[in-house]
């Protein structure tokens, strides 16, 4: 139901809103001030104080129905003479039980709206922890009128609560009965707005708790992809807290910051279908190396028997076991190394040709064409075959997440998750967008990824490349056109990086 329409099926008649002092006009123009607040905290306050402008009284309570009680959510007292905001956030007053001792509870519980003329007169109602309240803070409650805040549905989502009517002298006066219709549509008004900033509370919860038990999944299979997408989403978050601090012209709302963190959390969420023995790769081999080690340590044992059965093949035979072993002490060294030269890769190309006799004394190639495919892997621990596997993630994370249907202020976190290896000139993956294509978001996120794969602690296929490194190598790749240098620059200068 919409706020204006909440106003109107609340009212009896044009005539009753004149009598007390409001036009159907204004109470109109409320509704759609209120439509048009976004901030929840804001919204309420509003409420609150157009309540209390209608009956001219001096303080008031937004309580909110939670479980078996009521929390004080806005609370402001003119008296005072302190900003309502600032009060409601000093306020630390405890909750509300749902019971027959408390006056707003009692209008919740029976959805009833109450008006006492004065508080230390009333038997009906014990207003005890009201006088006690008094009692500290000087003040003297007299008149009240509790609303309760029903829903579209009819449920109780809260209380409005009023004190202290005022006439024109500022005497304390009861509330006039006039006004109860025209608050208790204020009152509904807030109900759908509460009711509404819940739901819509409920469903940003429930998608948080997707992306944790995504995170979770991709942690249980890779330990430090998890700390990875963890770290970047802390370098992100101080990088737009810097930001905001120096006043840049690209800011984020709380909103918008929510959805940006959210697509970085996301962004590697494909990675959840590459196979692991390919994404956590620690070497070269990878799975290829026990088979290897094997069959070194079978075709040294054949050589042996050999011998032992022919004595006079002996330096032949030895001779093949040195060849074997110095061939597998090269293969262990080259399975780690950072980098290979070209001398090398022919080196263990070569060691293909050589012949080994299996259990069954059969001769077969040191190396097979996979073997040799993954050790002689120039940089890093992946052929190209499985880079193009890892790579596929970025794939799979927009296909994913296209799936889930984000909207609104969440629309752009595919976008935005699934280009995070584009680069601006065109010669990133999976799609060559170019810098025309790809806004600030994605530009930083690939920033942060890069910066981030580059100095992390916990690889297991290289060590952390200290910071000032990492940023040679960032500044490189803006010189080649692939990173936007001022967002670069302005990485650097907030230290976001610093752990």
């Amino acid at each position: 139901m919409s706020n204006d329409k909440c106003i109107k099926n609340s009212m009896m008649d044009a005539s009753l809103f004149e009598s007390g002092g409001y036009s159907l006009e204004r109470m109109i123009d409320i509704a759609l001030d209120l439509s048009a607040e976004k901030d929840f905290d804001m919204l309420m306050q509003k409420i609150l104080i157009e309540a209390m402008d209608i009956c001219h009284c001096d303080a008031g309570t937004v309580y909110v129905l939670e479980d078996d009680h009521l929390n004080f959510h806005t609370v402001y007292t003119r008296s005072l003479g302190i900003p309502a905001a600032e009060q409601s956030r000093n306020a630390n007053l405890p909750p509300v039980p749902l019971g027959r001792k408390n006056v707003c509870a009692c209008a919740a519980l029976d959805n009833k709206k109450i008006n006492i003329a004065d508080v230390y007169e009333s038997k009906e109602y014990d207003f005890s922890g009201a006088q006690k309240y008094d009692a500290i803070t000087h003040y003297r409650t007299g008149s009240m009128l509790v609303i309760p805040m029903d829903d579209e549905k009819e449920q109780i989502i809260g209380v409005l609560q009023l004190i202290n009517s005022l006439d024109k002298d500022g005497n304390i006066i009861p509330f006039d009965p006039a006004y109860e219709q025209i608050v208790s549509a204020l009152a509904s008004l807030a109900a759908v707005s509460l009711n509404n900033h819940q739901l819509a509370q409920e469903v940003t919860d429930t998608l948080h708790s997707f992306v944790e038990v995504m995170v979770d999944a991709i942690d249980a299979r890779s330990s430090y992809n998890a700390n990875h997408t963890r770290s970047m989403v802390k370098y992100a978050g101080k990088f737009l807290d810097w930001l905001k601090e120096t006043g840049d012209a690209w800011t984020f709302t709380d909103e918008t910051r929510d959805a940006y963190l959210m697509s970085i959390w996301l962004h590697d969420i494909g990675k959840l279908v590459v196979p692991l023995e390919v994404l956590d790769k620690p070497d070269r081999l990878g799975n290829f190396k026990a088979g290897i080690k094997s069959r070194v340590e079978i075709a040294c044992l054949m050589e042996k028997v050999d011998f032992l059965e022919h004595p006079g093949k002996i330096e032949e035979c030895m001779a093949k076991i040195e060849t074997i072993k110095h061939a597998y002490e090269v293969i262990e060294k080259a399975n780690i190394a950072g980098f290979l030269p070209d001398e090398r890769i022919e080196e263990l190309k070569s060691f293909a040709d050589i012949k080994c006799k299996n259990a069954d004394g059969e001769e077969i190639p040191l190396l097979s064409e996979k073997e040799v495919e993954a050790i002689t892997v120039r940089k890093g621990t992946l052929t190209d075959k499985e880079r193009k596997v890892v790579q596929s993630h970025v794939v799979y994370t927009k296909r994913m997440l296209d799936k889930m249907h984000f909207k609104g202020i969440y629309k752009e976190v595919p976008f935005w998750s699934g280009s995070h290896h584009e680069f601006l000139n065109g010669l990133g993956y999976p799609n060559n967008l170019t810098a025309e294509e790809l806004p600030n978001e994605s530009r930083l996120l690939t920033i942060i990824d890069v910066y981030d794969a580059l100095t992390a602690e916990d690889r297991p296929y290289k060590p952390p490349m200290p910071p000032e490194k990492a940023f040679e190598i960032l500044t490189s790749m803006r010189d080649d056109g692939q990173i936007d240098g001022e967002l670069l620059n302005k990485f650097i200068e907030s230290e976001a990086w610093k752990k």
